[in-house]
């Protein structure tokens, strides 16, 4: 899997062990991971587009400017992982194992993680455009310079979660549950619009 320029379609990987291997800027279409090892693994501008991912493991991976995109995940594990700069625009994760993780940036518009557990992460400055983010477990989780606009918090926890800075517009947070949530003064004006208060500035 050394081949920078490797490129391979419509292809079913089951089983396999590709652990520690160096996938550099290696392109996957419409694929299948069944079960597959990935854990330790780098990549650096590596593209999966269409892929889907059963089980397996990206333990401990490290993956710089590479793109998930319109991948689907199902119970996959990304203990301990790392990406920065990734995209992971359209993107479905399901039962997957997500934390923790070290994530730097990135655009992750149109993802669904419903369900997920997202505590405690660090998601500062992560583009969550329109992001179904609904039953989310993002207690503590940090949310600075985020772009959240348009995103789904349908009864998503949102205890201690930092938003400070995030954009929220087109994001009705009256639909999450919010304790302790922490907010800027745009962000605190706009929860109270959303719950019917009228906002006035000034005397």
């Amino acid at each position: 899997m050394s081949e920078a320029a490797l490129t391979r379609q419509d292809e079913t990987i089951s089983g396999e062990d590709w652990y520690g291997d160096d996938l550099g800027a290696a392109r996957f279409v419409d694929c299948t991971f069944a079960d597959v090892d990935l854990s330790e693994t780098v990549s650096a501008g590596a593209s999966f587009e269409g892929c889907t991912f059963h089980g397996g493991r990206f333990n401990a991976s490290t993956h710089v400017a590479s793109a998930f995109v319109a991948c689907e995940f199902r119970r996959t594990s990304f203990f301990d992982a790392t990406l920065d700069g990734c995209k992971l625009v359209g993107s479905v994760f399901l039962d997957c194992t997500l934390r923790p993780l070290r994530v730097t940036g990135g655009r992750w518009s149109g993802v669904t993680m419903r369900g997920a557990n997202l505590s405690g992460l660090d998601l500062s400055g992560v583009d969550l455009g329109e992001a179904d983010l609904s039953l989310a477990d993002l207690t503590a989780t940090v949310l600075r310079d985020a772009n959240l606009a348009g995103a789904l918090v349908r009864e998503a926890r949102l205890t201690r979660t930092d938003l400070r800075g995030a954009s929220l517009d087109r994001v009705d947070l009256t639909s999450a549950s919010l304790r302790e949530t922490r907010l800027d003064l745009s962000g605190a004006v706009l929860l109270a619009e959303l719950s019917g208060a009228v906002v006035e500035v000034g005397p």
